[in-house]
């Protein structure tokens, strides 16, 4: 009877220890991504520069041309096959740390419709931009083919047009619409009008959050400059980066944010060329290519934790506070990616926390750039949001190849 007891405990164990194995096997299949991306160090960190060293000569070793990518077989206990995983190994990248104040000055491809009004007419009030269909937030980027990049070349054809029909090309959302519009006559100042509201550049102030002292190539903000009236993402075809000066401080309060009151100087820093989800993106004119270097993290390596942001919110330079990074998610499809709350009571006592202006803050973690500042929680100023780095740094090299290709063109 007792080793018949002894017989079936036995089994009964192999059963669990086969089981437990299974289970780790599924549970690794499922969190081990198909693809894993790793960075470099390069000769700043000889620990990284001889781990990827390791990883290339594994790669030769299977046969493999392309050392900067291979395949792997995940193992646990280095018995068991979980699974096959690609793996590829770029040179990790080093920029400039930003934290300066700069102007954005943009203008828009077409002009935007931010209002459509009646006009005032002997048979009563009529709208032209709702009767030919207009919405606010179209972008309209020619009238009878003719180009306009202003509100004054639009008024020019409208008040010209006699009543005569107009045909307008515009883009909404990411769709090319044509459109019939007819001005009238206005009964309070004897001319054609349109009754639309329209913009046609904005201006302000924002934070560097890097630069890559190659290429000369930046990055701002960490999110799009957006219309104030539709929200809407200003179409950019051009504008330019300008220095500034910080010369006060509004405190948030009420539900509404701070913000910092900046200056421009005449002096141009760069272009734009992009306006988009990541942030502002451009390249400098003139540039100090001897700057200290900082890595840039994966978003694996940003953790809840202690870390600090590079903000210049007086008429000093740039400085380090502390923060504590609260939350990350990785995978925001709005690259909100990061909470973040203000712990430094220096910055607390000068701003509030976080102000509209401090948006691209660099973000720094464990000596690397992390992400950048992005928004503000309307009801607590000390705590908001920001990106991963990645995203930013992803944008900034479609830029350097669409740059690369217009001068190879």
């Amino acid at each position: 009877m007792e080793k018949l007891f002894r017989y079936f405990s036995l089994v009964l164990f192999f059963v669990f220890v086969c089981s437990a194995v299974l289970m780790l096997i599924i549970f690794g299949y499922s969190r081990i991504p198909d693809e894993i991306s790793m960075q470099e160090f390069n000769s700043m960190s000889a620990n990284g520069t001889y781990i990827c060293q390791a990883l290339k000569e594994t790669a030769v070793s299977k046969g493999i041309s392309d050392s900067s990518r291979y395949e792997t077989s995940v193992m646990l206990f280095n018995i068991f096959p979980i699974k096959n995983a690609g793996v590829s190994v770029s040179e990790r990248k080093y920029v400039v740390p930003g934290g300066n104040i700069f102007g954005i000055r943009l203008y828009t491809q077409g002009v935007m419709v931010v209002k459509i009004d009646g006009v005032p007419t002997q048979d009563g009030n009529v709208n032209p931009g709702a009767k030919a269909g207009l919405k606010t937030g179209d972008i309209i980027l020619s009238a009878d083919g003719v180009s306009v990049s202003d509100n004054a070349s639009l008024s020019k054809i409208i008040s010209s047009s006699q009543g005569r029909t107009i045909a307008l090309k515009i883009k909404r959302n990411d769709e090319y619409l044509d459109l019939q519009f007819t001005p009238v006559f206005s009964s309070s100042d004897s001319v054609y009008k349109g009754g639309l509201w329209i913009r046609d550049s904005t201006a302000g102030i924002g934070t560097m959050t890097y630069y890559d002292r190659r290429t000369g190539t930046f990055a701002g903000l960490g999110h799009a400059v957006c219309d104030v009236d539709t929200g809407e993402i200003m179409p950019l075809s051009g504008g330019d980066a300008v220095e500034a000066v910080v010369k006060g401080c509004y405190k948030g309060s009420g539900g509404i944010p701070g913000e910092l009151c900046g200056v421009f100087s005449s002096k141009s820093m760069g272009e734009l060329y992009i306006n988009g989800n990541t942030g502002i993106f451009g390249v400098l004119s003139d540039f100090d290519k001897t700057k200290d270097l900082i890595p840039v993290a994966l978003p694996a390596e940003v953790k809840p934790g202690k870390a600090q942001i590079i903000s210049t919110v007086d008429e000093n330079e740039e400085k380090y506070y502390d923060i504590e990074i609260t939350k990350v998610y990785r995978d925001a499809a709005d690259q909100r990616n990061l909470v973040i709350k203000v712990t430094d009571e220096e910055l607390i006592e000068k701003t509030g926390g976080i102000v509209q202006g401090m948006s691209g803050s660099p973000i720094i973690q464990n000596g690397m750039l992390a992400g950048a500042v992005t928004h503000v929680f309307v009801d607590n100023a000390r705590e908001g949001y920001g990106i991963l780095i990645q995203n930013m740094t992803d944008t900034q090299a479609q830029l350097e190849q669409n740059l690369a290709a217009d001068k190879a063109g």
